[in-house]
């Protein structure tokens, strides 16, 4: 089955053995948990435009496709790849990645030269300057993930989920022309909606076990894991792969007493299912050891607390498997737990056009990040930058309504294309990457997310059941008590371990005179946010979903593009112990 893999390349004009020389010397500065180099690729005579692509980490059994330089596989099945490149006859090249999004691909200009990477970090050595974009910095900081085609670095630049960009070369003048994006898969609503109950159960039963039946195909006698969570779509997950015989091993986390506790829910779960499970302990411990890790293994910011708690699930499941199951995606595909109060936003917006806030706008709320408090968030000098930039803007393909006349059907387009293709899919690769495991999502199957489409929307939403078919199709597979029982977040407890167990650490993580010589961020907006100034809104778990999307960035910087940090100050409050600082808060409001 192999390993996963990485690859770097270029193509376009230039000094063949400049360049053969940098990408050498830069697979010879990876650190040795990347691997090394085991194949070059290169073009005999060198034709122009030249090329060239190292493997890191290659995987013996996965050969390339007709016209295909480079390929990676989240999953280990190498019927298709996730993210590609390709030459064609035409002497033009082409980077393409898959609709769910599950492996990125990054690409940059270099004079007359496209450099192109599965892994942000392998770009990096490549620039003559790795500088911030502001741009990307603002996404990140009003989702949570910088969006696609942006990336946190001037000048590079993300290939879009269900797109490839093609580059025609002029073989007589040796420039590049700018790329052509196209559009390789669209989620578009079906003309004619499927309304009987009966029928879209037997048919979605029959999509589920396929889908399994495709992602099993190459395994053997060997035990696979599944990340249970004791919710609907990793139970059922589990489900199918014990109703297709094989040996499955569970995994779950466990935050103790600080968060809400899921792993009862799991284990009712692994005892119908008759499979073992291993609880993984998820304490402020566990997690400020793996902070770093987490950070440097996710390549890009990514803002989310359930990151880390994930990053240990797959340590621990490397212990004694390859391939590890999950049921992510299932929240896109029937019309998970956020809709209902957009869905009611949209029916009062048609009613009163003349609202204050538009739909898109009550969108882009509920990410719960720091949209609409930019003057208290940035700096004058980036504030400026961003008053022409409008995160609107980033929804608005995927909220198309040409693509999805019906609200519903619009809802979920957006959640595939935003929360899954850039924060999801490409999150949980990295983290399975990292501890050398093949990721596979039976939800992100294609024949399986066309079929939703063709759902009509009391199907999905009955009432105020979510997800209501694809309970009725599972409802025998698994106990009724987490077939239909109301769904809820990972309580990851970040506020907290924020305000307690991380306290002092506040301190160092956002330590206002590094804030201040990065010259983004106020440098006290850490205190800001514990006192409860910055908004209105961030109150209670906001506080700690906020604090921790400034601590991965401000990590991110650190340990991916290793800047220096600046000499920390004192002026913060978090050198006190917490009771001390609450009492002089007391004593000062007095």
């Amino acid at each position: 089955m192999g390993i996963p893999h990485h690859f770097l390349g270029y193509w376009g004009y230039g000094a063949q053995q400049e360049l053969e020389t940098l990408l050498t010397s830069v697979v010879e500065n990876l650190s040795p948990r990347k691997g090394k180099a085991l194949k070059f690729s290169a073009q005999e005579n060198n034709p122009v435009p030249i090329w060239n692509v190292v493997y890191i980490g290659l995987d013996g059994n996965s050969p390339p496709q007709q016209n295909q330089i480079a390929a990676i596989f989240a999953s280990g099945l190498f019927s298709s790849p996730d993210a590609w490149v390709n030459l064609q006859e035409n002497n033009c090249l082409i980077l393409g990645r898959e609709p769910f999004g599950k492996t990125p691909l990054y690409w940059t200009v270099q004079g007359q030269i496209i450099w192109f990477a599965s892994q942000l970090q392998l770009l990096l050595p490549i620039l003559q300057q790795s500088e911030v974009s502001i741009p990307g910095l603002y996404g990140y900081s009003c989702f949570s993930y910088v969006p696609t085609p942006l990336t946190p670095i001037n000048g590079v630049f993300a290939v879009t989920a269900g797109t490839e960009l093609v580059w025609q070369s002029d073989c007589q003048s040796g420039i590049l022309e700018t790329p052509e994006s196209k559009k390789i898969h669209s989620w578009r609503e079906a003309p004619e909606q499927l309304t009987d109950e009966v029928t879209a159960i037997t048919e979605l039963q029959t999509l589920l076990k396929d889908s399994i039946e495709r992602q099993i195909a190459d395994l053997k006698d060997e035990p696979v894991g599944v990340f249970l969570s004791g919710g609907l779509d990793s139970s059922v997950v589990a489900a199918l792969l014990v109703q297709a015989g094989v040996k499955v091993r569970a995994y779950t986390l466990d935050f103790g007493n600080a968060g809400i506790p899921e792993y009862p829910y799991s284990e009712q779960v692994a005892q119908f299912l008759k499979i073992p499970l291993v609880k993984v302990a998820v304490n402020p411990s566990s997690i400020e050891n793996a902070l770093i890790p987490t950070v440097q293994a996710l390549d890009l910011p990514f803002g989310d607390g359930v990151c880390i708690p994930l990053y240990l699930l797959s340590e621990r499941a490397s212990q004694e498997t390859q391939v590890i199951f999950n049921g992510e995606g299932g929240d896109q595909l029937f019309a998970g737990w956020t809709n209902k109060p957009l869905i009611a936003a949209g029916v009062y917006q048609a009613e009163n056009p003349a609202g204050q806030e538009t739909f898109i706008q009550q969108y882009l709320r509920t990410f719960h990040r720091l949209g609409g408090y930019e003057s208290q968030v940035y700096q004058p000098e980036v504030y400026a930058q961003i008053q022409n930039l409008h995160p609107e803007d980033w929804l608005l393909t995927a909220l198309n309504q040409d693509e999805c006349p019906s609200l519903l059907h619009r809802l979920r387009r957006a959640s595939l294309m935003l929360k899954g293709a850039q924060n999801i899919h490409p999150r949980a690769t990295a983290l399975g990457f990292a501890h050398r495991l093949w990721v596979r999502s039976p939800f992100c199957d294609l024949p399986l997310a066309e079929w939703t489409f063709r759902l009509s929307g009391e199907l999905c939403l009955q009432g105020a059941c979510e997800k209501y078919i694809l309970k009725r199709a599972v409802e025998n597979w698994l106990p009724p008590e987490i077939v239909w029982r109301q769904k809820r977040g990972m309580g990851v407890p970040l506020t907290s371990w924020c305000l307690n167990d991380f306290w002092h650490q506040l301190g160092i993580w956002l330590n206002p005179e590094i804030l201040r010589a990065h010259n983004h961020f106020y440098p006290h907006i850490a205190a800001q946010i514990v006192e409860g100034k910055l908004g209105a809104a961030i109150q209670g778990r906001r506080i700690g979903e906020t604090l921790w999307l400034l601590i991965m960035w401000q990590l991110w910087r650190s340990h991916v593009l290793n800047e220096e940090i600046s000499k920390q100050s004192w002026d913060h409050p978090f050198w006190l112990h917490r009771w001390l600082w609450k009492n002089y808060k007391i004593i000062r409001n007095s």
